[in-house]
């Protein structure tokens, strides 16, 4: 599929209306053009059964979505590891808002086949002072390491983060609420004792006590548990 091929489909497939209202999500991201996600994954698999690389090379940065695609296709086309590994570092500098970052960590599918090595991958991420490099590391363990064999490296990874970001202290708090559904024990404990800001720790409570999945007790407990700011 050539680069003129891929940017007829996508003005084929904007939508206006979905353009309005999708615009309003990103503020500062003003190339938004109104493709659908569903339709961009439609895209990005028919554009990873062809020369995938030639379109990782050529694709510019004209609209929005084309960062969507380069995305969508690093994190599906068949390739080892090592070059998946390779492309993401090439990707990420190319994240600038939560919506690119937080589609392609959760399209990284692959990860679970090489836990270890992507944590290993992420940790600089998690440690920088990028925005939105430490965003996609925290993403990436709310997407794929919520898991009882890295609930403590999570924690501390959270407990480590220097920023005041705004994406990335809504991705920490996103992150322990995620743990809490899963593990509520091993979470409540972490939240006794954490290293939180007080602005992130009590997005975190919020977020947890808008969950259906847990109980009234529970979020009574929480709520008691907000700093005053």
């Amino acid at each position: 599929m050539t680069k003129e091929t891929v940017r007829q489909r996508l003005l084929e497939l904007a939508d206006d209306k979905y353009r309005e209202f999708h615009s309003g999500l990103l503020p500062g991201i003003d190339n938004i053009l109104g493709v659908r996600v569903p339709d961009l994954r439609k895209l990005a698999k028919e554009i990873a059964k062809g020369d995938w690389e030639t379109f990782l090379a050529e694709n510019n940065r004209e609209w929005y979505e084309n960062d969507m695609l380069q995305g969508l296709v690093t994190a599906s086309a068949r390739m080892d590891f090592e070059k998946r590994l390779a492309l993401i570092r090439e990707f990420i500098p190319r994240i600038n808002n939560w919506a690119v970052c937080d589609v392609f960590c959760g399209s990284l599918k692959e990860t679970k086949k090489h836990m270890e090595e992507m944590w290993e991958f992420l940790q600089p991420y998690l440690k920088s002072r990028e925005e939105y490099e430490i965003r996609f590391g925290v993403v990436m363990l709310l997407s794929h390491f919520a898991e009882e064999a890295y609930l403590e490296r999570a924690f501390a990874a959270f407990d480590s983060i220097v920023s005041e970001a705004y994406y990335v202290r809504m991705a920490a708090a996103w992150a322990v609420s995620v743990y809490f559904v899963h593990f509520p024990e091993e979470s409540m404990a972490y939240l006794k004792h954490n290293q939180l800001d007080d602005w992130t720790f009590n997005k975190a409570i919020q977020k947890i006590t808008e969950s259906y999945r847990v109980d009234k007790e529970t979020k009574d407990i929480l709520r008691k548990m907000k700093r005053k700011i």
